[in-house]
């Protein structure tokens, strides 16, 4: 009995191969917690698509892709002075943010990261002169731009990139490749026509393994149900049932990740009308929990637990049967499942 990760794997590869037709020479994002289908899976369908170059979030995560990705790891993560040296091999790429970082990495191979709209991280456009000298003691793969996924002003994401081209151009820094993210298909075309000496290579995360929704599908078990009353109590805290019902209990907890769930940007009157509604419900313990059964989604009967979630199904429902799958809608950045499943 598990929580489980359907993957309808022809589909997801298909869809795989259309992102990379969009972006030709893309590098593949594997972060986190691979987007929920884990390190190695990603790195085999990395190699699956002749992907060179892998990019990953953190060193600690670099040292253990490496024993399942053979071509080059690009560290997303900006190098700082200071931090736990992690053995890596020479097809490590390290991202630095800064002219410091470049200085602390004599020898290194390095892509440099330049300050965009984000205002994350990155070399600020008066840096610039110093770095004519500091990448001399560097291996320089190219520079990089990370930029917003959102422009609630209305500017153009390729002008803030051809803005930074210029500058670099003007401060005579090499401009073989720039490594970019978060540009449509055609933006990246109108950068590769206007810039054509040098190579643009999206790096692409969400949108290579999470685009096609319908190729995946998490699932929980049905591990027991229980009848109960109006007004009987259950769970740890010993509420009372509001009404007639079944206490189903199915896999997937918060060592799953279920339950949890990221803060969102909400915009317009009616998400945060939505927003304001689900708070109140949680202030009298009514919590919609990820799964759906008799075509709805269901309450959570109390805060899930360690490895499983018990769900209140009211008596007017088909009652939930062992062994069961409910289809559970969660976010794959913050799942671990128990098994993945191709079909």
């Amino acid at each position: 009995m598990a929580l489980t990760l359907y993957v309808d794997t022809a589909r997801w590869r298909a869809h795989q191969q259309s992102v990379l037709q969009q972006f030709p020479g893309l590098v593949p994002v594997c972060k986190g917690n691979g987007y929920g289908f884990g390190h190695e899976r990603l790195a085999e369908e990395a190699t699956r698509l002749g992907a060179d170059i892998l990019a990953v979030g953190t060193t600690y995560e670099a040292a253990h892709i490496k024993d399942y990705f053979s071509g080059d790891l690009l560290v997303l993560t900006p190098f700082r002075h200071g931090e736990e040296p992690v053995p890596l091999p020479d097809r490590a790429i390290r991202s630095v943010s800064s002219v410091e970082g470049v200085g602390g990495l004599v020898g290194a191979r390095v892509v440099i990261e330049v300050m965009s709209s984000m205002k994350r991280h990155g070399v600020k456009p008066e840096d610039l002169p110093k770095l004519a000298t500091a990448i001399e003691d560097v291996r320089l793969e190219g520079f990089a731009i990370h930029l917003p996924l959102d422009r609630a002003d209305g500017s153009d994401a390729v002008e803030e990139v051809i803005g930074w081209m210029d500058r670099l151009r003007a401060a005579r820094l090499p401009l073989h490749t720039m490594f970019v993210s978060h540009l449509k298909a055609n933006e990246l075309a109108r950068l590769q026509q206007q810039f054509p000496q040098t190579r643009f290579r999206a790096r692409i995360g969400t949108r290579l393994w999470l685009g096609d929704h319908d190729a995946t599908e998490y699932r929980g078990s049905v591990l027991d149900v229980t009848r109960v009353a109006k007004g009987e109590r259950f769970g740890y805290r010993q509420q009372k049932a509001a009404s007639d019902g079944y206490l189903v209990v199915v896999a997937g907890g918060t060592s799953h990740g279920v339950g949890l769930e990221a803060p969102k940007a909400l915009h317009g009157v009616m998400p945060r009308a939505k927003g304001v509604a689900r708070a109140g419900l949680a202030t009298v313990n009514r919590n919609l929990a990820p799964y759906l059964w008799a075509g709805k989604q269901r309450w959570f009967a109390e805060p899930p637990h360690m490895q499983v979630s018990i769900l209140f199904v009211p008596a007017d429902a088909p009652e939930p049967q062992v062994g069961e799958e409910l289809v559970a809608h969660l976010r794959h950045t913050t799942t671990q499942y128990d098994r993945l499943v191709d079909r």
